[in-house]
């Protein structure tokens, strides 16, 4: 068995590939319309299946939030430098919510994002 991909529900598809493209480094890999469903997918990646997991943005026509939930976490990216990454990401307007140090009791370096419809991205350095 292999982890494929994560589906996240997005208000705007268009604000969150541009999020995830431009600010995450990602490549939109495809996309998919299912008008008589109405809704459309587009899944990014740092690269394909089955090499690497992708992330499935699901947006459903004229849905435009989400209740999170407190059962969600976040998605975890490798990164070789936290603290650039932030940079980078900040840069590109994004939103940096835990600067890059250490986790709580221990030394791994992480830092947290959180995309355009409220889904928090840990970055653990590498």
């Amino acid at each position: 068995m292999r982890l494929l991909h994560t589906m996240l529900r997005v208000g705007n598809l268009q604000r969150s590939i541009d999020f995830y493209t431009n600010v995450m480094g990602m490549t939109l890999l495809r996309t998919s319309e299912n008008v008589s469903q109405k809704y459309t997918l587009a899944f990014v990646g740092y690269g394909n299946n089955p090499d690497h997991a992708e992330l499935e943005l699901t947006y459903n026509h004229g849905v435009e939030s989400y209740e999170l939930g407190t059962a969600y976490g976040h998605i975890a990216i490798g990164v070789p430098d936290a603290a650039a990454a932030c940079e980078k990401i900040r840069a590109g307007g994004g939103n940096v919510t835990r600067e890059a140090g250490p986790v709580k009791g221990g030394t791994t370096v992480i830092a947290f994002i959180t995309d355009p419809d409220g889904y928090k991205v840990e970055l653990i350095q590498r």
